[in-house]
């Protein structure tokens, strides 16, 4: 059984690079430098974590009831991986972090409102 490809070197956590392709039916190598795909950077946990979301098609209700996660906890694992991978996380605006707030139970629709009157008014 062959071996999983990493990415990441494990003894300074530099790139690693491909330098030999072979085929199994014919025997062909091919040698120079090949580029890994961005989810060699990820490590297993990772891997399968993305694999999961893919699965369930981006649900992160779905990604909560699979690893027993919060929504929170959901969403900073896709952000890590996200930044692995070599993407920029995009910044939230306050709107959506209440919003998320909201559908994780940590603010309920009552308290947003209370915040977002206080801030109006604040800003009067």
């Amino acid at each position: 059984m062959p071996h999983e490809i990493i990415g990441i070197c494990p003894v300074c956590g530099g790139k690693l690079g491909v330098t030999r392709l072979s085929c199994r039916q014919c025997g062909t190598e091919i040698s120079g430098e090949f580029a890994l795909s961005k989810f060699n950077a990820l490590n297993r946990e990772e891997l399968a974590f993305a694999e999961t979301f893919l699965r369930v098609q981006g649900s992160i209700r779905e990604m909560e009831k699979e690893f027993g996660i919060s929504y929170p906890t959901v969403k900073k694992n896709l952000e890590t991986i996200i930044r692995k991978m070599g993407f920029e996380v995009k910044k939230k605006t306050d709107q959506q972090e209440m919003l998320e707030k909201i559908r994780s139970g940590e603010l309920t629709v009552d308290e947003a409102i209370q915040q977002i009157k206080a801030e109006q008014e604040g800003q009067q």
